[in-house]
This record gives C-alpha cells, structure tokens and sequence, in this order.
C-alpha cells in the first residue's frame, strides 16, 4: 500500500534540509526533508536520490517510525517517517526544492518548517517531533553543583531498573556527564518529555501541572532546558584533551606530586604524543632537567602573560 513519507536524510552528524520553492502548492518557502509517496523503501530510496542528485549506491535506510495523522485542511494525511544515511554531502536539490543546507539536528528549531503553516495543535514542533521518532536530539538537564555524576546515575538507574520508567529505554539513548562540566548532565534522547518523565519533572516544576502523574522528582535534577542542543556545542566537552593541553615551551610551572613536589620549572619541551613535558628547574643551585606527565604539574604563568 502506498503511503505519504518524509526522508530524513543524514550525512555523519548532519542534517539534510530542502527548502521548497515560493510556488509551492502546500508548504511555500518552508524547509523540508525529502517528501514523497510511495510503497516501501525502494521508493523512499529512490526519491530521495531523484530530488537531491545523491547516488542510489550511497543511500541506505536506517530506521522507519510510525505514522503521524497530518490535517491538510481539505483531508487527513498518514505521513510516515525514515531516516537514511548517505556516504556523501554532494546535493543539487530539484523539482519542488530551490535550495539545501546540512545542519546541525539541535538547531532545526531555527528553520521555518513544512506543517508549520497548517492550523493544527502543535503544527510548529511536528516536524521535529517526527524526526525525533527516527532520529534523536541533545538535551541538557541542569543539576545540583557537585551532584552531576550521582544524577547520571540515579537516571539510568531508573531507566533500567524494574520499574514503569523501563519503557524509555528505545526513546533515550545515552546519559553522559562530561567530567569537565559542571552543574549538567547531557541526554541524548527522541524527544524532551521523555526526558522529564525520567527525571520526574513532566508537567514541568509546579505540582499541580504534574497532578496525576505520579512521579518521583529526582533530588538532583532542576529542569530540562529548552529546546535541543547543537551536538557542535557539546562536542567539545565530550572530546577527551591530552594532559599537555594549555602548556607551551616557555610557561612557568610548579610540579604537584613525587620528589619535585613544590618546586618551579619552566617548559622547555612538550610532547604531546607521550603526555610528556620537558622542564628545568630553575631555583635549585644546580639547574636540572626533567620529564613528567603534564598532569604532575600546573601552569603559574603563560608565555604571554
């Protein structure tokens, strides 16, 4: 049976957005996936290679989500959600589509979406909520200062214990808390009330909005913050830094642990490959040289300080 679809096509990271041209019938100037009709994959496929330029041979179908009832006005569309991922960036967007962008899936919030225009209940948020059922988004739960580890793991306690929470399990993926961050703890998830449901915070932080929930507020956790996160902001945090990170040849340094503890050095060599910095201490009567990890020591002061 052929049904209605939107292809939401991934390259790495990125996010494939069409905009439609101005004449459009539906959705006039609003960004889209890859909208079609069709019976199955094949056709979901080869739609998305005939209006974007993109290879057959690059193209692969990673995951179908349920149908969501659309009202166009006139009639109610089943339109059915796919992710595919393709091995290339090159588009040349056709047919109903005058312009594309790859962008991060945390800043869809940005662009002016198809279903946007229609008069609907939430008509601006369905077309990430649908991408959500394939796909996922970054989300941010702010936690006591101090507490954020506990959080993480009072969260996937809850997510795999025996309770009714395990039903999240294929709606939230993963619970990190980068150790260099402070006062947050990142959920990768489908979509944001998912997210509070774990956390106990559905309805929001005012009781009587949560009235008939029956759930437990984790001590730790205040809100889910709005909206989702660019995954570009939060690379940087997840990205593990050598221990030489911030020395440079030159920097004044006082060693923090060993024989050395408490004495000044300056850079002389830094080896990034090894963790290693190479130093002289200066203020001994004798100058001597040594080599340490770069995490047995701390920067006094910068070369350009």
């Amino acid at each position: 049976m052929q049904t209605d679809f939107i292809a939401y096509v991934r390259h790495e990271e990125k996010l494939l957005l069409l905009r439609r041209n101005k004449s459009d019938t539906n959705f006039p100037g609003l960004w889209d996936g890859v909208y079609g009709h069709g019976a199955g994959p094949e056709d979901v496929l080869a739609r998305v290679a005939d209006v974007t330029g993109l290879s057959m041979e690059d193209l692969s179908l990673q995951a179908e989500g349920p149908d969501r009832g659309i009202d166009m006005g006139r009639s109610l569309v089943d339109v059915v959600p796919y992710l595919v991922v393709t091995a290339s960036d090159d588009v040349n967007p056709t047919g109903v589509y005058d312009a594309a962008e790859w962008i991060d899936p945390g800043n869809m919030q940005d662009y002016d979406c198809i279903f946007a225009n229609l008069d609907m209940e939430g008509a601006d948020t369905l077309f990430r909520e649908m991408y959500g059922s394939v796909g996922s988004f970054l989300y941010i739960v702010k936690s006591a200062i101090g507490s954020e580890q506990r959080l993480a793991t009072e969260m996937h306690a809850r997510l795999h214990g025996s309770g009714s929470l395990r039903e999240l399990q294929d709606e939230i993926l993963s619970i990190v808390h980068p150790p260099n961050m402070r006062g947050y703890v990142f959920v990768e998830a489908s979509a944001k009330h998912h997210v509070e449901k774990l956390i106990g915070r559905a309805g929001g932080r005012d009781p009587q909005s949560r009235r008939g929930l029956n759930l437990t507020p984790l001590k730790n956790a205040k809100s889910v913050l709005p909206g989702e996160a660019p995954l570009e902001n939060i690379l940087p945090y997840l990205e593990p830094k050598a221990v030489t990170s911030g020395i440079e040849v030159g920097c004044i340094v006082e060693i923090v642990t060993g024989a050395f503890k408490g004495e000044k050095a300056r850079i002389t060599d830094v080896a990034d490959a090894k963790e290693e910095v190479t130093m002289e201490l200066y203020e001994q009567v004798i100058p001597m040289t040594l080599s340490m990890r770069g995490d047995h020591v701390r920067v006094l002061e910068r070369v350009n300080e």
